[in-house]
């Protein structure tokens, strides 16, 4: 709620500043980017540089949380182990362990004891448990036909260029294309209209992006993939694949270890009012939320770590990229509710439990994604009850709903979405916490990815660096992470 103090700005503007502080330079934002912006920054000799976040911890999107005495996530859960195009990701997990150099083998290897434990995944559907998230093709000649026929074309596709990041990849009039259309068009015009196929790309693109098939670009849909190890068809040759890295509280893990050696420069409960730009330097005006009163910080530079339509709404002048990248942005939001059992429930038939447990649902469908078991990454061998990790990634007509809706009313959606898996959950429910996020992430809508807009952000210089993964047009920790550490490593040239 924070947040919307912005709206309630008079019209004579905010009081005159209580105090002003000064810093050698600021970030504004203590999501993954700003974090990351914050650490090269200081790796580079700024030793006053200071960072300011809207809520009482850092982390945005990959915080964590405590429910029943055990660590959970209030939004993502995991982390790929990067590819070689995400070096700067890869630098800093060798740094912290979970990357360590193999020299008999001439590669990095990841610490086990962090890779999802297994068995990681199964669906349910027909009825019954099955092993993995693509629906099984078993007795159905043309779906096994078009889960090949979709590998050949991801196949196909991917000797274009895609990486994590995504800029580390060329710019083709081909991977513009992809990205003028949506993914479900895409599909059509290729042929692949298997009902289970559909199903699968469209829970992939929700899981990834917040939106399915009819709404997120082509170039979106198959970067999934592409930037990958691609898609593996049942029966076919499979690229192997290097495993993701995972904890109870999910991403919390990582933002910790990013914040715990800038303890002493995070200032946390600091509400963004303006930022204002001039020949001396940044001054940043802010809503001390324990103070409660208005106060100032002034930097020769600033990396502005925000959403893109908070950066326009705060920023004084803004330059013209700005208005253009927000213009016509959606944005997802999502439901991310913990469970807290007395015990697990009655177990369905087929596969055994699994980290992610995921129920069928056609394609457009909004019923959740899904649960993650996060005990299931104890290292403890003793039983504990179950928390589960419930993830919604909600249609945006949801947002008015989600931000006026009592938490009761979203509880009741969340049982009612995971009863055809468990009918006796209700009974096993002993606590819940929901966490809302109204503006969760940016949807890869078509021509999100080559908006020069967001290229322009991207490439800005002066006394003001734009570092957020929205300037990647889609959300996930490796964009957001060297998104802060480019832009924490040009801002030290300041200057106009």
């Amino acid at each position: 709620e924070r947040g919307h103090r912005l709206r309630e700005r008079k019209a004579g503007g905010w009081p005159a500043p209580a105090l002003t502080r000064r810093a050698g330079a600021l970030v504004l934002g203590g999501g993954v980017a700003g974090l990351s912006a914050l650490r090269a920054l200081v790796r580079a000799g700024v030793d006053d540089a200071q960072l300011l976040e809207l809520e009482d911890t850092v982390g945005g999107n990959a915080r964590g949380h405590q429910l029943a005495g055990q660590g959970c996530p209030l939004g993502a859960h995991y982390l790929p182990v990067p590819g070689p195009t995400a070096h700067k990701v890869g630098e800093w997990l060798h740094e912290i362990g979970l990357l360590q150099w193999d020299g008999l083998r001439g590669a990095s290897r990841p610490d086990e004891r962090f890779l999802c434990h297994a068995p990681q995944e199964r669906l349910f559907i027909d009825g019954a448990w099955q092993e993995g998230q693509l629906p099984s093709a078993a007795g159905r000649p043309q779906t096994l036909d078009q889960y090949r026929r979709f590998a050949r074309r991801v196949a196909e596709v991917r000797r274009l260029g895609f990486a994590l990041p995504t800029w580390r990849a060329p710019w083709t009039p081909a991977h513009a294309a992809l990205d003028g259309q949506t993914f479900a068009v895409w599909l059509a015009a290729e042929g692949l209209d298997d009902a289970r196929l559909r199903a699968y790309l469209d829970y992939a693109c929700r899981d990834d992006y917040g939106a399915g098939l009819d709404t997120v670009s082509a170039w979106a849909g198959l970067h999934y993939f592409a930037s990958r190890h691609g898609f593996d068809a049942p029966g076919e040759p499979a690229e192997a694949d290097p495993g993701l890295f995972t904890w109870p509280e999910g991403n919390g893990w990582l933002t910790q270890r990013l914040a715990h050696p800038l303890s002493e420069r995070l200032h946390t409960g600091q509400t963004v009012l303006a930022v204002e730009a001039g020949r001396q330097g940044v001054t940043a005006t802010v809503w001390n939320e324990a103070a409660g009163r208005v106060e100032a910080w002034q930097a020769p530079q600033a990396v502005l770590a925000l959403p893109l339509f908070i950066a326009a709404r705060v920023l004084v002048n803004p330059p013209p990229a700005l208005g253009a990248a927000v213009a016509g942005a959606r944005y997802a939001p999502w439901l991310v509710s913990n469970l807290a059992l007395d015990e697990a429930p009655l177990a369905r038939p087929g596969f055994p439990p699994a980290w992610d447990n995921v129920g069928y649902a056609p394609a457009g469908s909004t019923r959740c994604l899904g649960y993650v078991d996060t005990t299931h990454q104890r290292l403890d061998p003793r039983p504990v009850p179950p928390v589960w990790t419930v993830y919604h990634a909600l249609a945006e007509a949801d947002r008015p709903a989600l931000r006026d809706q009592p938490a009761a009313f979203w509880l009741r959606r969340v049982l009612a979405d995971l009863a055809p898996l468990h009918p006796d959950l209700p009974r096993r429910l002993q606590a819940a916490d929901l966490m809302r996020h109204g503006h969760a992430m940016r949807i890869p809508a078509p021509g999100t990815r080559g908006s020069a807009a967001l290229a322009a952000l991207r490439a800005m210089r002066g006394r003001l660096r734009f570092a957020h993964a929205e300037l990647a047009g889609y959300s996930v920790f490796e964009e957001a992470f060297t998104l802060g550490q480019v832009a924490g490593q040009s801002s030290l040239s300041g200057g106009d």
